[in-house]
């Protein structure tokens, strides 16, 4: 049998660290780690449009280079979204809005859903992902949405 131990410490309070970035709103901090980040991610702003994704996002997602999909809409991108019928036809605008990026915009609350990404080439296998996305707050209302990005 297991046996687990608890013990309690004082709490641990971080000081306050000065930005090494020039004077940015929590979103556009966001903007910037997601541009630089390895992981598969992407930040879209409360319109939709593509403020930063990773090179791994861009890889993962079957969409090219960042650049070519900055200030775009998401879903104007080259992002083809399936459904998991045998059929694998392309979303329904009532489907599309229940993706992750966009029910954490809609909703201001945690999104999370499998995504079927169409493959960049016909001798190429769709992508299955699992997205987890969290609305970004400026000035206390949505303004966007983060969201991560991992292979199933």
């Amino acid at each position: 049998m297991a046996h687990v131990e608890l013990s309690l410490s004082e709490v641990f309070v971080p000081t306050a660290r000065a930005s090494t970035e020039p004077e940015s709103d929590n979103f556009g901090q966001w903007s910037s780690t997601v541009s630089r980040a390895d992981e598969p991610c992407l930040l879209i702003d409360a319109e939709t449009r593509v403020i930063a994704i990773s090179t791994a996002g861009c890889e993962l997602l079957c969409l090219g280079e960042p650049d070519d999909l900055i200030g775009r809409p998401l879903l104007d991108g080259g992002l083809r979204l399936l459904d998991f019928t045998a059929n694998r036809g392309e979303l329904t605008e009532a489907e599309i809005d229940k993706i992750p990026p966009l029910l954490a915009l809609s909703s201001g609350r945690l999104a999370r859903g499998l995504l079927r990404v169409q493959a960049a080439s016909a001798d190429s296998s769709d992508a299955t992902v699992d997205a987890i996305s969290t609305p970004v707050l400026a000035d206390g209302a949505v303004a966007g949405s983060l969201t991560f990005f991992s292979e199933v």
